[in-house]
């Protein structure tokens, strides 16, 4: 039996009194334009809040409501918080503990433990953060590729009758104790390694418990080496889910290098296919040109690195395996758009911020000679500019499947740069496909940045403004909102954010953190984890 209890949601009775009668509400936010996630149109209306939860949704003044604390909203937009679906914030780590990028973008709900990397001690992990405090809502995946090295290491090869069971068992392990489901990252090691059978066998396990989802950074956006094929790798993450019985999400949906430019509808259309016949496919998406993930991804050829660093770097010290590596990282990094587009977002002060072009410059060696010095100390976090097309990005933001997400890692100290899309991913889809350059309207993004989300992670008390449900709000100023991170200068927290609140709490009051950490670590089928 597993050591948490997971509170589900039992029905809630809504009673609000006005200033006679006993129960007050604790905050009245007045006259907002209220966008409820939906996807209806914004209507001007008052949100009590009483304890965590939404009150009272309407004419405050008509109905005698009244309360301690009120906050006018008049001229601003009022939203469900935001659900990112796809995050890297580092919850266990005091420096990312109280989410401050995130929130200043209006989210209050996060999913971690996805590209596969998700421990399967997720009991553990949420104790952790219950113990320690969160800022948002977080919840939890546990990873393929995590699994897989828990048992087989940095092999390449199948798995073992033995060895399946393993990993089976930690599946089981991790849903028992409120995970959301299996995530992977295909195109990682040692996930890259594994055929889809392994994959759809660990989704079977998952299938067993209501609501799973298998999340995936699938095998090949299309820049991949050698290439699995842009369409082939959409194909292979609805099947795994259609044949091991979960829904679906593609973590951060597009397609990636200037050869598939224009190539987005492909790609919907597959999904659009395997939605009409019943499977239950989304995705999500952040509105950047540039990916951030680990140089030795970008760079050196999955066989290279089979059996782990040590393996790898026997390999770099072999004349005649060192031609085949150096000549397939050229060609991986042509994929790229060249060694100028890879931009270190890595802690190493010799690194962070310059391209592999310029440190290859700055030593007087080749790019490849380069990548491969750098390895022998450790892997490393880069950019690739340039590699998402902007038309694709627009073109995916008008489908009723897509989600939101940041796909952004907390940056830890002395991480001087790093991808601006941790502190701006969600404002400036807001500023750049809503205000700017309309291409979705205000009530379509918000569904796609809160109820599209909520509902597909089937959490029933989130994700709109709604009596009795959880009092996770934003408040925005249209009028100001900005992304301030860019590549040059990514510390930098968005404007336009006027209040948050997370669980009832202020995170955020008057575009100032207030300190709270009213987030909760949630469980698959919306409960709160709570140890016994």
């Amino acid at each position: 039996m597993s050591w948490f209890r997971a509170w589900g949601v039992l029905p809630v009775a809504v009673v609000v009194f006005g200033c006679g009668g006993s129960v007050l509400p604790d905050l009245l936010i007045v006259g907002g334009r209220v966008y409820d996630g939906s996807g209806a149109e914004a209507v001007t209306a008052d949100v009590a809040v009483t304890g965590a939860v939404i009150s009272f949704v309407g004419n405050a003044a008509e109905a005698g409501i009244q309360a301690r604390d009120t906050v006018d909203a008049t001229g601003l937009a009022v939203t469900p918080g935001f659900i990112d679906m796809h995050s890297h914030g580092e919850f266990d780590e005091d420096y990312g503990r109280d989410g401050k990028p995130f929130l200043f973008q209006g989210i209050t709900s996060a999913v971690v433990g996805v590209d596969g990397g998700g421990v399967p001690e997720t009991a553990e992990r949420l104790a952790g953060w219950a113990a320690h405090g969160l800022g948002v809502n977080a919840m939890h995946f546990v990873g393929h590729g995590e699994v897989r090295r828990r048992v087989m290491g940095m092999d390449d090869r199948a798995p073992t009758a033995e060895e399946m069971d393993a990993m089976k068992a930690l599946v089981r392990q991790a849903m028992d104790e409120g995970a959301f489901g299996l995530s992977s990252g295909l195109f990682y090691l040692p996930g890259n390694y594994a055929e889809t059978e392994e994959v759809i066998d660990l989704d079977r396990v998952a299938a067993e418990y209501a609501g799973a989802i298998y999340d995936t950074h699938d095998r090949d956006l299309g820049a991949s080496y050698p290439s699995f094929g842009y369409l082939e790798s959409i194909r292979e993450g609805i099947r795994v889910g259609e044949e091991g019985g979960t829904k679906v999400i593609f973590s951060h949906f597009n397609a990636q290098g200037a050869h598939n430019y224009g190539r987005a509808p492909e790609g919907a259309a597959l999904i659009e296919e395997a939605r009409a016949r019943g499977v239950d496919v989304q995705a999500a998406q952040h509105v950047y040109t540039a990916t951030q993930s680990n140089l030795r991804s970008y760079t050196i050829p999955g066989w290279a690195v089979a059996g782990g660093d040590t393996a790898m770097v026997r390999r770099f010290d072999h004349p005649d395996t060192l031609r085949m590596i150096d000549g397939q990282t050229r060609e991986m990094l042509a994929i790229r758009g060249g060694a100028d587009h890879i931009l270190f977002a890595d802690p190493r002060p010799e690194l962070n911020g310059k391209t592999l072009a310029g440190v290859a410059e700055e030593w007087g060696i080749a790019a490849p000679e380069a990548a491969r010095r750098i390895l022998r100390e450790g892997n490393a976090a880069v950019m690739n500019l340039g590699l998402y097309d902007p038309v694709n990005t627009r073109y995916l933001a008008t489908k009723e499947w897509m989600m939101t997400c940041t796909d952004g890692r907390t940056p830890g100290p002395g991480q001087n740069v790093t991808h601006p899309r941790v502190y701006g991913a969600f404002t400036k889809k807001l500023k750049d496909l809503v205000i700017d350059e309309p291409v979705i309207d205000m009530a379509f993004a918000v569904r796609s940045m809160t109820g599209l989300a909520a509902d597909f992670l089937e959490l029933p008390d989130r994700g709109y403004v709604r009596e009795g449900m959880k009092a996770d709000l934003a408040v925005f100023d249209l009028a100001s909102i900005q992304d301030k991170a860019t590549y040059e200068n990514p510390h930098q927290v968005s404007e336009g954010t006027v209040h948050v609140l997370v669980n009832g709490a202020f995170a955020i009051r008057d575009g100032a953190m207030t300190g709270a950490m009213a987030g909760l670590p949630l469980v698959r089928g919306g409960g709160v984890f709570t140890p016994w």
